[in-house]
């Protein structure tokens, strides 16, 4: 793995989870890991609990908009992380994947997405471990 690993994080809309893995990592690896997010059928706009959930956290999604997935994405990261895609995500030999198994927040109050956020987080936190980036706090 390059010195500066990249994730892509992938769900079906790119409005949930993805965004707020995308968010966590990107504020506890303090830039030392290149994030993407993306989507198999991406939404107009990201969850707006989702948004809620992490501002309670700190960390800031609001300017964030969901995004196609495309090959070059795969492409060019190291860890591709699906949380629901299924079999839309491609795949290339040499890539780490996982599969992240999250209800997905949409259509949810804010008390059924914080621990979703929290889970989010603690998987986030474990995958800076294995690439042995420092979290941030």
């Amino acid at each position: 793995m390059p010195d500066k690993p990249s994730v892509l994080f992938v769900c079906v809309h790119n409005a949930g989870r993805s965004q707020m893995a995308a968010g966590y990592l990107s504020r506890l690896s303090g830039g030392a890991v290149e994030v993407r997010s993306a989507g198999s059928e991406p939404a107009d706009q990201i969850n707006p609990v989702a948004v809620q959930a992490m501002a309670e956290e700190g960390v800031d999604i609001t300017a964030e908009r969901p995004k196609i997935l495309t090959d070059e994405a795969v492409q060019t990261s190291d860890v591709v992380i699906t949380m629901g895609c299924g079999d839309t995500c491609p795949f290339y030999p040499g890539k780490r994947y996982e599969e992240w198994v999250l209800d997905d927040p949409a259509g949810q109050g804010i008390e059924a997405v914080r621990p979703i956020r929290d889970e989010i987080k603690n998987r986030v936190i474990k995958l800076l471990g294995e690439l042995s980036v420092p979290v941030v706090t």
